[in-house]
């Protein structure tokens, strides 16, 4: 497993262990790969995921646009993924039902001191892109020298600090 992988599960770990909002919504968040800038994941659809027609909830692809626009930061070695200042998520078609596999792909799109930017494109059980968002997060206040890391360009390796 690469070294990227394994500090963004661990990232993933902590949204996890706070018992929030991640917890309740997503725990069944599976982080499949990730290499600086990019993350792919998928979530099992839950009948709480669900809107009252059946299919996938807007609200829930918005949180996990969130979520994930947060984890694509973290593949850039940073713990702390600092706050969300702009969001939005567009639907294309139905992203599925219950028992379906939603499958998501997590880019940053640029980086800097102060900003990051992301995409996340969502694709149903059929492979057809049923939506995507873009996030942009404030991050030169989430430094944090004790748990950030730096990675090798295709991040299999961690380099020291």
């Amino acid at each position: 497993m690469s070294a990227c992988l394994r500090f963004t599960r661990r990232v993933w770990k902590s949204f996890l262990d706070n018992k929030g909002h991640d917890y309740q919504c997503f725990p069944n968040l599976e982080i499949h790969a990730a290499k600086p800038g990019y993350l792919h994941a998928t979530l099992k659809v839950e009948p709480y995921n669900l809107n009252r027609v059946g299919t996938v909830h807007g609200g829930l692809i918005m949180s996990l646009t969130d979520t994930l626009g947060s984890l694509a930061v973290a593949t850039h070695g940073h713990f702390k993924t600092g706050v969300s200042v702009d969001i939005g998520t567009s639907f294309v078609k139905p992203a599925g039902s219950t028992g379906d596999v939603l499958t998501a792909k997590a880019t940053v799109t640029a980086i800097g001191k102060s900003l990051a930017f992301t995409r996340v494109d969502f694709y149903n059980p059929k492979g057809q892109l049923a939506a995507y968002g873009h996030h942009t997060k404030y991050i030169q206040k989430a430094v944090d020298p004790e748990n950030d890391v730096k990675f090798s360009a295709d991040g299999e390796t961690e380099l020291s600090k």
